[in-house]
């Protein structure tokens, strides 16, 4: 008897909690630049990129023997023990594409960052509360989750969490129906309802947000918006703190979000794209702020690992040299066909993002938000060999999130899938 073959879901199935969702059912052998490579020899487009992760494709060949290299050197000796060049040259290009003057921090991950962003700015201003924004999403740890407000389901049962945190409305003018100086000036107002009846502004350690909002919907605010949040913080002594963990290394054609606006933060945390998959943030600020961080307060052990750095130089590298010119052409060029197609199809209700980190906000005939219809197209695209990922409050927003070195025949063929589903 041929004894059935078991795929890598079902085993998963039998020894990993419910927890650990997924977006598919694929059980994935290999990945190379655009694609994966199911266990069953299928080939996928992938434009999810580990959730903006892969911002240089999978497996990279810079990547790959930066790590390799590394890895023959030393795997760890620990940041908190001893110094080794990757973990310092890292530090030191962070320093020098941030303007120079700062000081750099390393964690694993886009959470613990956040939690250590959290901590300076406690630290620094000795005072306890910090402001975040609704539709904001900046991790699941607890701190984290306690700033997060993208979708109460991430703080569910999980109450009490942190003190001292207030949300505040980030622009949004397609949802509110305003113009988009009707719609800042109605988030600043709502901001100074929160200073008058919530929590004094000299109470406010740090104002922390996406410069671009992520898992709430790819929202991009205008740039008066963070201008002005850049005025309100310097006028209360309150640190700017700005999660680029899914903005940062090309992913908006630019290095980091922030250059676009003409703002730059107090505090800025980076993650997933900073490393093409190995483990690695990054917290940097200015070295007057770092200063003041005491030895000790703050820390983890395997925060800065050889090969993690040593793989994020070469992703920088491959960004300054190709990627982030790819992501600015490609990016615009991906935007003004989404745009086309809002012009077909009534149910293609808003097109934004900047780069290529796009989305599409996808509405029944009456305005409403159609998650059924992203379920619909999630499904079929990846019948068609390619993966989608959606993200909103409302569950019915499409995200675009290839490589910065992906193709035009790659985009094309995406572009072809989402038409197909939104005629029927």
């Amino acid at each position: 008897m041929t004894k059935t073959k078991v795929s890598l879901f079902e085993r998963a199935e039998q020894v990993t909690p419910p927890i650990a969702q997924r977006a598919t059912k694929l059980g994935v052998t290999k990945a190379e630049g655009s694609y994966v490579y199911t266990e069953d020899g299928e080939k996928y487009l992938d434009f999810a990129s580990g959730v903006a992760v892969m911002n240089v494709g999978h497996n990279h060949p810079k990547v790959i023997e930066a790590a390799k290299n590394q890895m023959d050197d030393m795997i760890h000796a620990g940041h908190n023990v001893v110094y080794y060049p990757s973990y310092v040259e890292l530090a030191e290009k962070l320093n020098e594409l941030n303007g120079g003057d700062k000081m750099v921090y390393f964690s694993n991950s886009g959470a613990e960052v956040n939690e250590g962003a959290i901590k300076l700015a406690k630290k620094v201003t000795k005072r306890p509360a910090v402001i975040s924004f609704k539709r904001g999403f900046h991790g699941r740890t607890l701190a984290a989750t306690s700033i997060t407000a993208s979708n109460a389901s991430y703080r569910e049962d999980y109450e009490g969490l942190m003190p001292s945190v207030y949300y505040a409305d980030y622009p949004y003018a397609y949802k509110s129906g305003l113009t988009e100086e009707e719609e800042v000036e109605r988030c600043l107002n709502q901001l100074e309802e929160v200073f008058k009846f919530q929590v004094a502004p000299s109470s406010v350690a740090t104002i922390v947000l996406e410069p671009v909002q992520g898992e709430g919907g790819y929202i991009v605010p205008p740039k008066q918006f963070l201008q002005k949040l850049r005025e309100i913080c310097d006028e209360h002594g309150i640190l700017l703190t700005f999660d680029e963990i899914q903005t940062g290394f090309g992913r908006t054609g630019k290095m980091f979000a922030y250059e676009h606006f003409g703002v730059e933060p107090d505090i800025l945390t980076l993650a997933k794209g900073i490393a093409s998959g190995f483990p690695l943030s990054a917290l940097i600020a200015p070295k007057k702020i770092m200063e003041q961080w005491p030895a000790g307060t703050h820390g983890g052990t395997y925060g800065g690992n050889p090969i993690s750095c040593a793989a994020s130089l070469a992703s920088i590298e491959i960004l300054e040299n190709e990627g982030l010119k790819n992501a600015q052409e490609l990016g615009q060029y991906f935007k003004d066909q989404l745009l086309q197609l809002k012009e077909k199809y009534s149910t293609v209700g808003d097109v934004r993002g900047i780069g290529l980190m796009l989305a599409v906000e996808l509405v029944k005939e009456d305005g409403s938000p159609n998650a059924e219809l992203l379920g619909k197209l999630r499904n079929e695209a990846q019948e068609q060999g390619v993966i989608l990922l959606g993200c909103g409050t409302d569950k019915n927003v499409i995200r675009f999130i290839p490589p910065t070195t992906v193709t035009k025949d790659e985009i094309d063929r995406v572009l072809t899938v989402v038409e197909e589903g939104l005629k029927h």
